[in-house]
């Protein structure tokens, strides 16, 4: 990998991490478009952990809350009802879908999941499934007052779907929040939280994998890591004030047209299904 490329894919990490859109699918897409080889998943979760850094700064108020309160009411009783301890439990419970199924689909991950033709049919039905909840929810419940263990697991398996390229980690919770009647704002900022685990965990093993075989080198790496947390952090700030006045419907609509776009080009031969 180029110090270009790198800086491409950095870019392209951050813009769309937190929007419904997939950065994994956009990556994979944006290296075949130019002719690149595929970074894999290894160099996708390690440059993660810029945007989940972002996350962590945006939310460091919150997070602190939640840690210390969390923390604390393991010795004391009364804080249990806190709504900052039940949101650790909630965060650890919801956290468990993915870390069983991306340890038991590694290798699926690592190869059969990135298929162009697979990424750009999940671009096209999860933008369907995600107009429907956004035009169907309610959008009345918030975090603090109704988020329950029952919540915290459907939205753990709807997270679990990310780990294809295509689902979109934010689109996957959000679609779920939605589809439970929460705010958007609130489906979307329980996301960003949801996500932090997970994304620290497995960007923490796939380090070992960066420099060896296949995957980019440290350099490039490193760059595209910081760029995505600068870019990434501009976009959080943006997404959630842009998700409390408006409806997802022109994140429906590039899904769909990417979605097409690209199995068009897959069968055209334009682009290689595979790396």
């Amino acid at each position: 990998m180029g110090w270009l490329e790198a800086v491409i894919l950095g870019l392209v990490q951050g813009l769309t991490e937190f929007l419904p859109i997939s950065s994994s699918a956009h990556i994979r897409v944006v290296s075949a478009f130019a002719g690149w080889d595929d970074p894999g998943a290894a160099f996708t979760a390690v440059i993660q952990l810029g945007t989940e850094t972002a996350v962590l700064i945006y939310f460091r108020k919150e997070l602190w809350e939640i840690i210390s309160t969390w923390t604390r009411s393991l010795f004391n009783k009364e804080l249990r009802r806190h709504w900052a301890a039940r949101m650790g439990w909630y965060i650890i419970v919801g956290t468990l879908p993915i870390g069983v199924l991306g340890l038991v689909l590694k290798e699926q991950i690592e190869s059969p999941f990135r298929d162009l033709r697979l990424v750009g049919t999940t671009l096209i039905v999860f933008a369907v499934i995600l107009w429907f909840a956004d035009h169907t929810a309610r959008n009345k419940l918030t975090l603090e007052k109704h988020l329950s263990f029952t919540h915290a697991i459907i939205y753990g398996f709807a997270q679990s779907l990310a780990l294809v390229p295509g689902v979109s980690r934010s689109g996957g919770t959000v679609t779920a929040g939605l589809l439970l009647d929460y705010r958007r704002e609130d489906a979307a900022k329980y996301s960003f939280l949801l996500a932090i685990p997970a994304v620290l965990a497995s960007g923490a093993l796939e380090l070992t994998e960066i420099g060896e075989g296949q995957a980019p080198a440290w350099g490039p790496t490193i760059l595209a890591t910081i760029i995505s947390f600068i870019v990434g952090y501009a976009a959080v700030a943006w997404f959630l004030r842009y998700i409390s006045t408006h409806r997802f419907t022109g994140f429906v609509i590039y899904r769909i047209v990417l979605g097409f776009f690209v199995i068009l080009a897959v069968t055209l031969g334009w682009i290689p299904p595979q790396a």
